[in-house]
C-alpha cells in the first residue's frame, strides 16, 4: 500500500487515534475483514498504543501488531510509567531496556516513542540531560516528549531537545502556557488532542480542525508529521481522525508563481 493511499500525499501527515477501537457506530467507515486493528489500519496511517504505559507487552504481541497492519502504516508507542512517573526519569536503564528489546518487534512499523511526564515533574537539567542521553545512546529513531510542567518550556530546554532530537509534544488542551505548539526537534511535529473542553471526551469543532489541518501541512514538507486524537472516552477520537484524514489528503490549492 502507498503513501498517498494512507493520506500522505501532501508531505507526510499521519492521523490516528490512541487506541484503535472502533464504535460500532463508525464499523462501516472501516470496511472489510479482520480484528479492528486492521480494519483501523486500512484506514488510518497510524495508532498510539497507550497500553504499553501501563503495562509490558511480548515481544510477539507487538510482531503480531505489525504483521496485522499494510506497509507504511506506523505505531506510536509509549514509555512506560515506571520510567517517566514511578522513577521520574532516574536510573531508568533497566526498564528502558527492556521495553526498548519488546517494542522493536514492530520492526520497520515502529514509529515515534511517546514520553509523557507527569505534571508534577519539574525540570532537572542533570536527570533530564542524563536521560535523554541514555535513551539516544540505545534508540536512534524519532522520540517524542510530552511536557506538562511550566519548568520545560525555556529556550534552554528547548535547545537540550534540538541536541538530542526530541521533538516537544502540542498538546491540546495545553496543561502551561506554550505547550500547545509542537516545538523541539524540528524534523519530527508530534501533536496530542486530548478533547476540548472536556478533556478526553469533547469532540472538536471543525474550525479547530481546519486550522489545525493547515498547521500541519505547514510543518509537512519539512517534517514527519503525526496527529493523534486521544479524545476516546466517548468515541469523539475516530470521528475527528476520519474528518482531519480528509482534511490534510483533500487537494490543495496550487501556489502562485512568482510574477516576472
Amino acid at each position: 500500500m502507498t503513501e498517498k493511499a494512507f493520506g500522505l500525499s501532501n508531505g507526510g501527515v499521519r492521523v490516528g487515534c490512541a487506541g484503535w477501537a472502533i464504535p460500532t457506530a463508525l464499523a462501516a467507515r472501516f470496511p472489510g475483514a479482520g480484528s479492528h486493528l486492521a480494519r483501523y489500519a486500512r484506514v488510518l496511517s497510524t495508532v498510539e498504543i497507550n497500553s504499553s504505559f501501563y503495562r509490558p507487552h511480548r515481544p510477539s504481541t507487538y510482531a503480531r501488531w505489525a504483521a496485522s497492519v499494510p506497509e507504511g502504516f506506523v505505531f506510536s508507542v509509549k514509555v512506560p510509567k515506571e520510567i517517566t512517573h514511578s522513577r521520574r526519569l532516574v536510573d531508568p536503564e533497566e526498564p528502558l531496556d527492556r521495553f526498548l528489546a519488546e517494542a522493536r518487534s514492530l520492526g520497520d512499523k515502529l514509529g515515534p516513542l511517546l514520553v509523557q511526564l507527569p505534571p508534577s515533574l519539574k525540570m532537572e537539567p542533570a536527570v533530564a540531560g542524563a536521560f535523554l542521553t541514555m535513551l539516544r545512546d540505545k534508540h536512534t529513531g524519532p522520540v517524542a516528549l510530552e511536557a506538562r510542567h511550566a519548568s520545560w518550556f525555556s529556550p534552554e530546554v528547548e535547545a537540550l531537545l534540538v541536541a538530542h532530537r526530541v521533538a516537544r509534544v502540542g498538546a491540546d488542551p495545553a496543561p502551561v502556557p506554550g505547550a500547545d505548539e509542537p516545538a523541539g526537534h524540528p524534523g519530527l511535529v508530534y501533536v496530542r488532542l486530548h478533547g476540548s473542553p472536556r478533556i478526553y471526551h469533547s469532540a472538536y469543532e471543525p474550525a479547530f480542525l481546519d486550522a489545525m489541518a493547515q498547521l500541519l501541512l505547514r510543518r509537512s514538507p519539512s517534517a514527519s508529521v503525526h496527529c493523534i486524537f486521544d479524545n476516546t472516552a466517548s468515541g469523539a477520537a475516530p470521528v475527528d481522525a476520519l474528518s482531519m484524514a480528509a482534511r490534510v489528503n483533500a487537494p490543495q490549492p496550487a501556489k502562485a508563481s512568482p510574477s516576472c
